[in-house]
């Protein structure tokens, strides 16, 4: 078996088991070539299982000896050798690096293509190939390899005689509740982040809270968030699921709402009296954002005289999704001349939302199609009479542009009622009795820099 040296694109680990998912033991040895890294600091050991990738550094090489076994002890039924993917690497050359016969790599290749794109493999991602016991890495040795798709799936490729076939399996998932609060400094998304929040997580809140709250003026230093949130985890890893709760504490006033998941699978948010947070328009159709230039007349950057800026513009970096204002259909999609990319959304007889400056229109903004609230209708760019990437954004009233911030007044809230209304004030109460115990408790990240 050849080791990989520090300085390849990919780590590897040697594992002897007996045929059972997953390693058993795992042995590493730091390499005399490169700077030793520091030891991981103590952590939860189920975390450390799932996240054990991510902790070997560079610095480590697969160790090719084999683990000594007892007298007498069964033969195990398969040698595993675990690589990491590196920059650039395609299937067939990872799995070329453990001298595996060209015919065979081939095979496993085509074999696996029935069931998953290797196009899609990624840096990060790890590959276990199993061979014969005490054959070695070489030749017919080689039995198949899996490698983890997606969040959910494992993908097996076994040999069959002179074959291989493959298989996609569904990891069996479970459901954890975390919960983060922490005080902002500079902006909800910073803050969050330092308070070990995702950013999947933190960009729900935005979006949810965006109907009431402009968080160019709302936010200031000093203000607070709690959130509780599902995290989906399996033997591969975590990933984040939906709100469950969400609170901003702002110039002392809270604003709370509660996540519920409909039948039809979306989310829908509610404040604790069961009042749907949903209205017309967003009022800031994009993460993160920050004002940067008002209603109003100003003096044009490019054309350098004074003139009505019909909309706002939001600075946020290129390739930051855009999201439909509300509910509505494409009525214009393409080149508009200073606009750039432009879409623009008719959400009813009297009412237009517009979108200027994108660097890509999403497939799904073609005109005449449906779109909902929340939806990606474009990315930011600086197409068209742009200095810098941002949004500029519209709000049209019977034609005439309007102050999108000062639009509040086209509320379509609803509420539940009814036994539904009874159900989700249960549902409040368990959520709130629970967010308390995990704030108190070990599992909550908190900030309070």
């Amino acid at each position: 078996m050849r080791t990989r040296l520090a300085t390849s694109s990919a780590v590897a680990v040697v594992l002897l088991a007996a045929a059972v998912a997953g390693f058993r033991s795992i042995h590493t040895s730091p390499s005399s070539n490169a700077q030793q890294a520091a030891s991981p600091p103590a952590a939860d050991p189920v975390k450390v299982a799932l996240d054990y990738d991510t902790l070997l550094a560079s610095s480590y090489t697969a160790t090719d000896s084999e683990l000594p076994q007892a007298a007498g002890a069964a033969q195990p039924a398969s040698t595993r050798l675990t690589l990491a993917v590196g920059d650039g690497e395609t299937l067939a050359g990872v799995l070329g690096t453990a001298d595996i016969s060209a015919n065979d790599i081939q095979a496993a290749v085509d074999a696996a293509r029935d069931v998953y794109d290797p196009r899609k493999l990624r840096a990060g991602q790890s590959i276990t190939i199993a061979f014969k016991p005490g054959a070695g890495a070489a030749g017919s040795a080689f039995q198949g390899f899996e490698l983890q798709a997606d969040a959910d799936h494992l993908v097996t490729v076994s040999r069959n005689g002179d074959d291989f076939t493959a298989e996609q399996t569904k990891m069996p998932t479970r459901t954890e509740v975390k919960a983060a609060r922490g005080t902002i400094r500079n902006s909800l998304a910073e803050s969050a982040a330092a308070a070990g929040v995702p950013y999947n997580v933190t960009a729900a809140m935005i979006r949810a809270f965006s109907y009431d709250v402009d968080f160019q003026r709302d936010i200031q230093p000093g203000d607070r968030f709690k959130v509780m949130f599902n995290t989906l985890v399996n033997d591969g890893g975590s990933r984040p699921g939906d709100v469950q709760f969400a609170e901003l504490v702002l110039s002392g006033k809270s604003h709370a709402i509660y996540g519920v998941r409909r039948e039809d699978g979306t989310v829908e948010f509610y404040t604790r009296d069961g009042k749907s947070i949903k209205k017309a328009l967003l009022r800031t159709p994009v993460d993160g954002a920050r004002l940067t230039s008002g209603f109003g007349m100003r003096l044009h950057p490019i054309l350098g005289y004074t003139r009505m800026h019909k909309g706002v513009d939001f600075g946020v970096p290129t390739g930051t999704p855009i999201y439909a204002a509300g509910d509505g259909v494409i009525e214009y999609s393409g080149w508009a001349g200073g606009y750039g990319r432009f879409v623009k959304i008719k959400h009813g007889p009297a009412m237009e939302t517009a979108y200027g400056h994108m660097s890509r229109i999403a497939a799904t903004s073609a005109i005449g199609r449906h779109v909902s609230q929340g939806q990606v209708i474009g990315y930011v760019g600086m197409t068209g009479d742009a200095t810098g990437p941002h949004l500029h954004y519209e709000v049209l009233r019977n034609g005439s542009q309007v102050n999108p911030i000062s639009v509040t007044s086209m509320p379509v809230s609803t509420g539940l009622e009814g036994n539904a209304l009874v159900a989700f004030q249960k549902t409040v109460n368990e959520r709130e009795t629970h967010l308390a115990a995990l704030l108190d408790g070990p599992q909550v990240a908190q900030n309070h820099k």
